[in-house]
Formats: C-alpha cells, structure tokens, sequence
C-alpha cells in the first residue's frame, strides 16, 4: 500500500482546514481586537492647547496677531513646521467672517530630538505659533467676528504618536484696535521666540550629497551651538552631522543632502541660546578657511529609553527573534505539520520552493497586520504590547475553537474534503493551504518573545510607521527562514525523511500538542474572564466536537455536511458574542507566588529605603515566561538565595491588559513579556537575560 497516496488527501485535508480556519480568525482578530481594544480619547491633551488675541476689539483695516498655545506635559513634545524624520506638523483649517484672510503661520526655534538614528524637529516647552488676521476695510464699529479654526497636531512621547485636536473660538469686536499691556507683553514674549529674518541672501554650494550654507554673519557677533534647519522637505537628510565654521562676516554651516540640486532652499539657522535667524540661500561661491564652530544638533536631546542601535541591527534582531521562535514550544506543533508537508513533496524543487513561498508570505502578512493593529491602537491612545490580543477573551475563545477543530482532523474524526470551497484552494498546487498555514504559525507564535526579539519589537514602537512595519516583517522573515532554506538549499532538502508510513503515525500524534493548546487556552480563558468565561468555552468546544463528529459520520455514510458545518460556525459566532458580553475579571495587581504585586510607587519607595529589588513581568500566556519560572525563578535555591540577600522579589502580571504595566515596559524598550529587572542597592536598573538560569538569580545576591 502507498501510504504516501493515502496521506496526501489527509494532510490536504489537515491544510483546508487551517485556511478556512485561520482565514476566519484572523479577520476576527481584526475586527474584535479593534472593538475589544479602543478606549474613548483621553478627556486631557498630552500636547495642550489653547487660542488667544492679541485684542479683541480690533479696528476696521487692521492686523490682529492671534497665538495657537501648544503646552506639552512632561515627556511629551509636538513639531515644527518641518518635523523632521517622523511626526507631522501642526495643521489649521480657518473659518473666518467675510472679507478676513489669515496669515502664514510663523513657527518659534525648534530644538532637536534623536530617536534611534532618526532625527526630529520639536517642542518639548510651552510656545507658540503666531498668526495675523487681517480685518477688512470699511467694516463698522461693533460688528462681531467670529474667528474659528481647527486645528491638528501629533502628540509624541517615548513610547507613542498621538494625533492630537482641537476647535477653538475666539470671539471679536470691531472697536478701536486697542491693546492691553498685559497682552502686549505676552505676545511681545511670544514673537521674541520666533526667528528673524535675515536681510541678505545666503549661499550654498553641493559636492555630491555635502551640502555648505554660507550665511552672511557680522564677524563681531558671538556664534555658538549652531544648527540649520531646513524648511523645504525630503532634501536634507536630517539625522546626518552638521559642523561649522566661521570666516570673515561668513558663518558656513555643512551638512548632508539626499541629491543634489539647484533651487533656492529656505531654512531657519539656530545659534546660541535658541536664537533663530530665518534663511533663504541661493547657489553661490562659498568662502573658505576659518575657525571652527561649536553645534546644536550632534549634542541633540537622545532619549535616556531609547534604543542606541541603528536601524539595520534592529531589523537584523528582528530576523533573528522570529528564526528562534521556531525552537518556542507554542509554534512546534504548526511546524510539524509543515515538516510533513515538506516530505510528502519528496525531491519536486519547484513545488517545495512555490510551497515556501506561500508559507513565508501567510507569516509575514499576518506579522503586519497585527503590527499595524497594535500601532494603531496605540496611536488611538491604548496602551497595548505585542501579542494584545491575548489579552482578549473573544480573541482566546476563537483560538481555542479553532485548535479544537484541528485536533479533530489530526485525530480523524472528520476530514474536511467534499465540504467546501478551501479544498478546491488547497489542491492548487498547495500554495493557498501553505499561505493559510503561515498565517497560522503566525498567530500561535505572538504569545512567545524570545533573545533578540524583546529589542526589536520594542523598538518599533519607536519608530516611524513605516520603519516600524519593516519590523514586522522581518519578524515573520525569521520565523519562516528555516522552510526557506530547506526549500531553496538542495542539500538540506535532501535530508527531509521520504514519504512513508511514518506520516500517517506522525499526523496522528501531532493531535497531542494541539490538544494541550487547547488545554491551555481554555486555561488562558479562566484567567481572563474567570469561571463564566471558561463555562462558554468548554460548552461551545463540545458542541463543535459533537458537530465535527456528525460530519465526520455523514462523510463516511455519503450524506451531506453543509448543515452542520453552518452549525458548528453559528457555535463560534455565538459563543463569540457571549463571551463578548460577559464580564472580565477586573485588573488587580495580584502576588505571583508569595512575591509583592508590581506597584511603581511601591517600588520606588524601596529603591529609596536602600531595597535592592529583583522586578520581573510574566503572563499566563507567554511560554519564555513560564519556561524561566520553573527552571530558575520558582527554584527553592533561587528563592533562598534572594532571600538571604535580601533582595525584594516583585511581579507583574500581564495576563489582562495593563496600562500601568504596558508603560513600564516601555520605559525599557519593550513591547510585551518576559522582562526581568534588577535593581541594585544604588545604582540603575540591570536588564538580565530573557531566558534565565538559577545561576543568573543566585549570583544577584552575591
């Protein structure tokens, strides 16, 4: 008998199952993760904002200054008309009474902020954006203005970009143009911020991409910390080092391009202490020699929490944390079905190839869309790490369903041939059962974060979208490489095992680990939604088991299954909408195993008492996690060698979404758990490894 024969149609079988599956969960994921996710905008503005007058009873043909008041709070910074790498500018939509025209906008001195190789153009002080109204001739007396504007902004701390926005108001009266001393000098204050503008041309000359701006400056003038901003978008390049030099009544200021070109630049030269002159220059000769002169922006503000590495080896890390995700227990199961769908191929190069292919793209789609999910809900204002949606009970409840279906078909009760529309995807060539396969793997693989991959994911909260997208995508890279390899390295690929009985025994006990997935996620389900919770989940896994087990019969008898297969989906969808309305157990910073629960204020109440502190942040849902706490944290030995050192052990629970705990994360460049801290006597905090030993612990108290 040809066992490879006979497995072929069970393993297509085993492939439909996860596209149709996987193709529904992860459109649910979408959409529950969404809707289970959003909380309403917060009631306060990070970046605050106000508007006022200079008067408001200005004379009929005059020009009334008016302040768009930006007030970040601490941590918190808005942009400059250039924001730079990353941000956006604050932008406004005026509604003005006949007749009324409203200036450009005139933008005070920016200062600069690196953000992993990035460099932007900010405010982290209180300022303000300046802009004159012009009120029409031959308006009467007593005549109301109503001036509106609505405005929008981005809001950025370390950890986030929030657009920001407001309507504002204000109110006017044609009178006499009056202004009271206080307001002059307020907006006096205002305009002093605001760079001036230069009354002779400057020059500037390209030699491939450096770039020199010759700036016409009084030899007897001080000149010090300089730094250009330009004005005009995408032609420098922002983060590349800037020097200086003066000669003779020139101050010549050199940087870098993208290309070259011709046309005038504008731009704003900063020196001193946050002076600012507004620049245009023009192509001309420009002097040479000179002294040196000290600049701004190579002493630029670097975030104390950001990552030191550039882009490239973030990326790299990126690759490496998902190809080590598929030595995690939790992908293990998703891998051997693939490893069987590799043999079964045998030497066919080109199927094993186009097989890879579908599989690597199934992963890192899915990679993007539950990155750009989580960058979206943080952008929204919701404090979410990377694998947020198992922090969902509707999302864990649809996963677990979903194992229960594929244990089935690994244990044969049913098969999935002849029921629908995803055989007919899976016999072509097999292409759409791998990509379904992939984004499979994908899913089941977030709960884990491993060496490499801690760094990478909490940098791309970092990051301009984009940049934090090629992130993701690197990540799901990784994670399929190891297929890549066998499918495009022949010498690897002749290592596969052959097709042959061992298949069908193999697919068989490939329904063991599924089904302790199950286990756990139903586990999972108890510890987010408490008893009510698991009750719906358990009725509704043995209401599907009974219908894939009717399928199951009536394929066998040659009776039909469309009805039951619409049953067993109207199971999840309602299972799904009760386990949406029922309650969640309620965020409470609970004690892991005797260790105090994480509370920040406690934590720097013992750091101040002289308390050295062993910090560490588990879920229920994360593999790494429970792997280092029975190896090393809950190991007698490490508990009595903390103990005798007195070292106070704290934990964190993120099994339920957590705020607090998301921005403590945060702090530290990381997106999601294990995280493990030590903070000593005196001293800052020491990251330890993410996959901890017994020796790792007992030496904190040496």
């Amino acid at each position: 008998m040809n066992h490879a024969l006979v497995f072929s149609p069970m393993l297509e079988c085993a492939r439909s199952l996860f596209g149709r599956l996987s193709w529904m969960l992860l459109a649910l994921i979408c959409t529950a993760g969404i809707a289970h996710a959003q909380v309403p905008a917060p009631a306060t503005l990070n970046v605050r904002a106000s508007i006022d007058a200079e008067t408001r009873t200005p004379a009929a043909g005059d020009v009334v200054t008016v302040a768009i008041i930006m007030d970040p709070k601490v941590g918190w910074h808005d942009y400059w008309t250039n924001p730079g790498d990353a941000g956006t500018p604050l932008e406004l939509e005026w509604q003005l009474p006949a007749g009324m025209t409203a200036g450009p906008l005139r933008a005070p001195v920016p200062e600069t902020l690196v953000v992993s190789g990035f460099m932007n153009h900010i405010y982290k002080a209180k300022h303000a954006f300046l802009i004159d109204l012009k009120i029409p001739e031959g308006v009467k007396i007593g005549q109301p203005l109503d001036v509106k504007v609505n405005a929008r902004w981005s809001a950025c701390s370390d950890l986030v970009c929030v657009p920001e926005g407001a309507t504002f108001s204000v109110p006017m009266t044609v009178g006499s143009g009056g202004i009271q001393a206080s307001d002059r000098t307020l907006f006096d204050a205002w305009r002093s911020n605001l760079p001036v503008p230069l009354d002779r041309t400057a020059r500037y000359a390209i030699n491939g991409k450096r770039i020199d701006i010759a700036i016409p400056y009084p030899r007897s003038a001080a000149a010090s910390r300089v730094w250009f901003f330009a004005e005009s978008e995408n032609l420098f390049l922002y983060n590349a080092p800037q020097s200086a030099r003066r000669t003779g009544d020139w101050l010549i200021v050199s940087g870098e391009v993208k290309k070259p070109f011709a046309a005038p630049i504008d731009g704003l030269l900063r020196f001193n202490d946050a002076q600012g002159l507004q620049v245009r220059a023009a192509p001309g000769a420009i002097p040479t020699g000179g002294d040196s002169v000290s600049v701004f922006g190579n002493g630029a503000t670097q975030d104390a929490q950001q990552p030191a590495l550039g882009f490239g080896w973030i990326l790299i890390f990126s690759v490496l944390g998902g190809l080590l995700l598929n030595l995690m227990p939790c992908v293990f199961p998703i891998l051997g079905l693939k490893a069987l769908s590799l043999a079964k191929m045998g030497g066919d190069e080109g199927e094993a190839r186009r097989d890879a292919v579908a599989y690597t793209i199934g992963i890192i789609l899915s990679c993007l869309v539950l990155g750009g999910i989580m960058l979206g809900l943080r952008a929204a204002g919701e404090e979410v790490g990377w694998a947020f949606q198992l922090q969902d009970p509707a999302v864990v409840l649809l996963l677990a369903l979903l194992m229960v279906s594929v244990t089935a078909n690994l244990a044969g009760l049913f098969e999935i041939g002849g029921i629908g529309a995803g055989e007919k995807l899976t016999r072509k060539g097999g292409i759409a059962g791998s990509f379904w396969t992939g984004v499979l793997a994908a899913v089941v693989a977030t709960p884990c974060t491993g060496p490499f991959m801690a760094a990478a994911m909490g940098a791309a909260l970092l990051l301009p979208t984009g940049l934090a997208m090629l992130i993701f995508a690197g990540l799901g890279f990784g994670l399929a490489l190891p297929f890549l390899a066998i499918a495009f390295i022949p010498a690897l690929r002749k290592r596969m095992p052959r097709p042959g009985a061992w298949m069908v025994r193999f697919r068989q006990w490939m329904a063991v680990p599924m089904a302790l997935t199950t286990l756990a996620l139903l586990w999972l389900l108890y510890q987010l939604a408490g008893f009510n919770g698991l009750a719906i989940a358990s009725i509704a896994a043995l209401i599907l088991l009974v219908a894939l087990f009717d399928i199951g019969r009536r394929q066998k008898n040659g009776g039909p299954t469309r009805w039951v297969l619409a049953a067993a989906s109207g199971v999840a969808l309602v299972s799904f909408v009760a386990m949406d309305k029922a309650a969640m157990v309620p965020v409470t910073h609970i004690a892991k195993n005797g260790n105090l629960p994480f509370n920040e204020a406690r934590l720097t109440s013992l750091r101040a008492q002289g308390k050295p502190v062993f910090l560490y942040f588990t879920a229920d849902w994360c593999v790494t996690c429970k792997v280092n706490e029975g190896a090393a944290i809950d190991r007698a030995e490490a508990i009595d060698a903390l103990a005798k050192g007195g070292i106070v052990t704290m934990a964190g629970d993120y099994t339920r979404r957590d705020p607090d705990i998301t921005r403590f994360l945060g702090k530290y460049g990381r997106s999601g758990v294990p995280l493990y801290l030590y903070f000593p006597k005196n001293g800052e905090a020491r990251v330890l490894p993410q996959l901890l030993t017994v020796g790792d612990l007992t030496a904190l108290a040496d």
